[in-house]
């Protein structure tokens, strides 16, 4: 496949308008003076439309939520590198100042962490929790802020919210505490939303009053969501583009319908084809990528993904790929010398 340049525009979502949230050349880089460093995100673009969802999909490790930590400027301050481009609604988040973007955080930008155990206070009870983003951002009183955070608690599905706003995190259930935490980002109706595995501790019942809260939420107040997963359920319900990411790179970009319906770069075909889907005959068997998110090769040698891939020619382990339009489809971009076929039913045999 003919390469060009490795920062193409993205294709532009329906009815989308000027990005509230441009990422662009992100990179993030880990390891001290002495030791060896290691590059999580390496050089990653897109941008986020005020109404817009847009997917960040990899397996485990492949650099999702240290972009999301990076653009809301919570990584450490020691022991990371972290250069390029990220604005919100034009200014430079990067260089913001730890006041300002302490104002910016949860009233305009807030995130649902993936950890909920380790993202409440332990010894503050939820109410409080919940109730004092409200008095910091909103400048609403104590009882005000306490009524609004039961309606809150009540919206995510927590059962008897009165009674869980004395209650400490660790007298409820991960699936609660995930839920409280949802609550707390949604507290202040941001303009901005980073959901980082949002639904992971939760039931599919949960889940689906979760994934259409927040559908809600995009629709009615036009807030745009950036949705962190591995669960391509998650993505076919939700999301208006999609980003690939594999080894810290995004592999590929389009929008969901065409994503799904013929994925080209044969890690989506993958990742597409390990999951069980009803169309298929019962019995059979599922198709995983094979190996881990470690076997991989430097993206400078050549492809990170061609250790693992069923497509691999010869140049894929001796020129890197550039994130470049697909030639085939003209619908996304694509970093692949080898791409799958755009018969859908051939593509995932494929991968």
């Amino acid at each position: 496949m003919t390469t060009t340049t490795s920062h193409a525009s993205p294709p532009a979502a329906s009815g989308s308008n000027q990005p509230l949230l441009e990422v662009e050349d992100l990179r993030v880089t880990f390891g001290g003076r002495k030791g060896p460093q290691f590059t999580a995100v390496d050089g990653i673009s897109f941008s986020v439309a005020p109404g817009q969802t847009v997917g960040l999909v990899g397996e485990s490790g492949c650099g999702k939520s240290v972009t999301s930590l990076a653009i809301m400027n919570l990584l450490p301050g020691r022991g990371n590198k972290v250069t390029g481009s990220v604005r919100f609604d034009g200014k430079e988040l990067l260089t913001l100042g730890d006041a300002a973007m302490r104002d910016l955080r949860g009233a305009d930008l807030a995130m649902i962490f993936q950890d909920p155990l380790s993202s409440l206070n332990p010894v503050v009870p939820l109410g409080v929790q919940v109730s004092e983003v409200l008095q910091r951002h909103r400048r609403m009183k104590k009882p005000a802020a306490n009524k609004r955070s039961e309606e809150l608690l009540g919206k995510v599905g927590i059962p008897d919210p009165t009674r869980r706003l004395n209650e400490y995190p660790h007298q409820l259930s991960g699936g609660m505490r995930q839920r409280a935490l949802i609550a707390m980002a949604l507290a202040c109706e941001p303009r901005m939303l980073i959901a980082d595995e949002p639904t992971t501790a939760l039931d599919v019942t949960i889940q689906a009053q979760i994934l259409a809260l927040l559908k809600e939420l995009v629709e009615e107040s036009g807030t745009a969501l950036m949705m962190i997963t591995h669960d391509l359920g998650v993505v076919a319900g939700l999301c208006d583009e999609v980003n690939v990411l594999y080894g810290g790179r995004i592999v590929e970009r389009a929008a969901r319908h065409e994503l799904f319906a013929t994925p080209r770069h044969p890690y989506t075909g993958g990742l597409l084809a390990s999951i069980p889907r009803l169309d298929l005959p019962r019995g059979g068997r599922l198709n995983p990528v094979k190996g881990s998110v470690a076997d991989n090769i430097p993206w400078d040698e050549g492809c990170a993904f061609a250790p693992r891939c069923n497509s691999v020619i010869d140049v894929c382990t001796q020129k890197s790929p550039d994130l470049a339009p697909d030639e085939a489809t003209s619908d996304r971009l694509l970093r692949c010398h080898n791409p799958l076929t755009t018969d859908a039913s051939d593509s995932t045999q494929e991968a």
